[in-house]
């Protein structure tokens, strides 16, 4: 992997990680046209680690507010006047929602890093999520705010997450469609979507750097860099469009890429791995 081969590959994991689309999907498209080898060891760290940027994006975009749920929650271990505050819980909240994913992700690690990095896998779940994306904004009532969620929730967004495991299903895409399929308005369900991502992606990050080393620390520090630049607008974009549109309207891009990357494995235009 060269330096140029490192910048697009961080312009596409910044844009794409936080929009319903499948940041591992796109990442494993790109790869693929790219021509590295998409189940290579090394190149599945790489995908892993510059994620890593677009969640210290998120650290930034959010400092405030993550910095007061940390000291909310930090206070409340010890003082009990703190444990009913709404910082409080949503510290609770990002802890146990979190915990599915890296469980999960843990055991399945061969997995995910085998038999899943396959563009018939991507390609598929890209279409498939689309009806759960769909569905969920129709069945949604999104009448809750932040303020009235709970551990159920959380927990429920985070069980559902574990689906961005599989390339093309989109983490954010999973995260988003459980948090209205509980009644949360989109901004709500977006932003916990946000937190959610910053232990898993960090943690699988963290856990695949040792793997990363034939890619080399320059493409992987440069790669890291554009992400975290790029990912950045794309969250505050998001964050604005989906305050009055339908996450549904991310679908026809879905179903349309799913199914141009299926047709072209069924013709042996492009192979799989």
């Amino acid at each position: 992997m060269n330096y140029w081969d490192a910048i697009i590959l961080g312009i596409v994991e910044g844009l794409t990680e936080f929009l319903p689309v499948s940041s591992t999907g796109h990442l494993t498209i790109a790869e693929k046209i790219l021509g590295l080898p998409i189940d290579a060891p090394d190149v599945t760290a790489f995908t892993a680690v510059i994620q890593v940027g677009a969640i210290a994006a998120v650290l930034v975009y959010f400092w405030a507010d993550i910095w007061r749920i940390a000291k909310a929650w930090t206070a409340g271990v010890f003082k009990p006047e703190y444990r009913g505050t709404l910082d409080h819980r949503m510290g609770w909240y990002i802890i146990v929602g979190s915990l599915p994913i890296g469980i999960v992700g843990f055991a399945a690690r061969d997995l995910i890093s085998g038999e899943l990095r396959s563009l018939w896998v991507v390609g598929a779940a890209l279409i498939v999520w689309s009806g759960a994306m769909l569905l969920a904004e129709r069945r949604g009532s999104q009448a809750r705010a932040e303020e009235e969620m709970t551990l159920r929730d959380a927990l429920v967004m985070g069980v559902v997450q574990c689906l961005a495991l599989i390339p093309g299903v989109s983490r954010s895409g999973a995260s988003i469609s459980a948090g209205l399929f509980q009644g949360l308005n989109r901004v709500t369900a977006t932003k916990m979507s946000f937190y959610l991502g910053i232990p898993s992606l960090v943690g699988a990050g963290l856990y695949e750097l040792k793997d990363v080393g034939g890619i080399g620390a320059g493409p992987t520090i440069v790669g890291t860099l554009v992400s975290f630049v790029v990912a950045y607008a794309s969250v505050a974009w998001l964050l604005k469009f989906v305050a009055g549109n339908s996450i549904g309207k991310f679908v026809p891009y879905r179903v349309l890429l799913g199914s141009v990357i299926l047709v072209l494995l069924a013709t042996n235009v492009m192979s799989a791995t």
